[in-house]
């Protein structure tokens, strides 16, 4: 896969996003590769089928289901798997953070039913913070992502690019597996910055797909908001 050193864009629009079509989604996916993207990041099967049919990328899949007895919501059960790997994805992307599973099932027995049942099925972990990027390459995760970085009830006040990354910067020292930056990373600056120290990669989603963010980003800093 032909995506060291270069920018993934994530392709998503949920159901209450005004975007939300599988139709849109491909057709993001085709701009994006015309942009020089090197990799797609996306959600749900209708979305992932739509955009193999329209980009030669990698795509790295995601299945976003939530469960009443959970917080995870990032491919959270081995169903989620199955469908992923259905789909034929380059890389299945699960939440690995340190919260309540499916069915109380711990990221450690969840990680290794995916591998006693998927051996060859290349899996990276969002993480939210040090602590959990460090257990997901002890695992043997063959990515890790700071994909979660603030969007963990333990981490809602971080920022990725603070002290110039420092989180990366640290993660980096410590795990012996490609690190894709991602998570608010919204400004070219940033992306550039990250493969800089090291990153293998960077997933910018928002700041390119999700026109209602990037429309709020400059009405309030027009209105002197920010």
């Amino acid at each position: 896969m032909d995506i060291k050193n270069n920018l993934i864009v994530s392709c998503q629009a949920l159901e209450d996003e005004p975007l939300h079509s599988s139709f849109i989604m491909g057709r993001m996916a085709i701009a994006a590769k015309q942009g020089g993207a090197k990799g797609i990041r996306a959600n749900s099967v209708e979305d992932i089928l739509e955009i193999k049919e329209k980009v030669d990328l990698p795509i790295i899949g995601i299945i976003k289901k939530e469960y009443d007895d959970s917080n995870v919501y990032i491919t959270p059960t081995i169903k989620e798997v199955d469908m992923l790997v259905r789909c034929e994805v380059d890389i299945i992307a699960i939440d690995a953070t340190n919260r309540m599973r499916p069915n109380n099932l711990n990221l450690e027995d969840f990680f290794n039913n995916i591998r006693n049942k998927y051996p060859n099925v290349k899996l990276m972990a969002d993480c939210s913070n040090y602590e959990e990027a460090i257990y997901a390459n002890k695992l043997g995760f063959d990515y890790i992502g700071t994909t979660l970085v603030g969007y963990t009830d333990y981490t809602k006040n971080k920022r990725i690019e603070y002290n110039d990354f420092e989180l990366i910067r640290k993660i980096l020292k410590y795990i012996d597996v490609p690190l894709i930056a991602e998570g608010n990373i919204d400004t070219p600056e940033k992306a550039k910055r990250v493969i800089e120290l090291g990153c293998h990669s960077v997933v910018v989603g928002s700041m390119i797909t999700r026109p209602q963010v990037i429309t709020e980003k400059f009405v309030k800093t027009i209105k002197n908001q920010e």
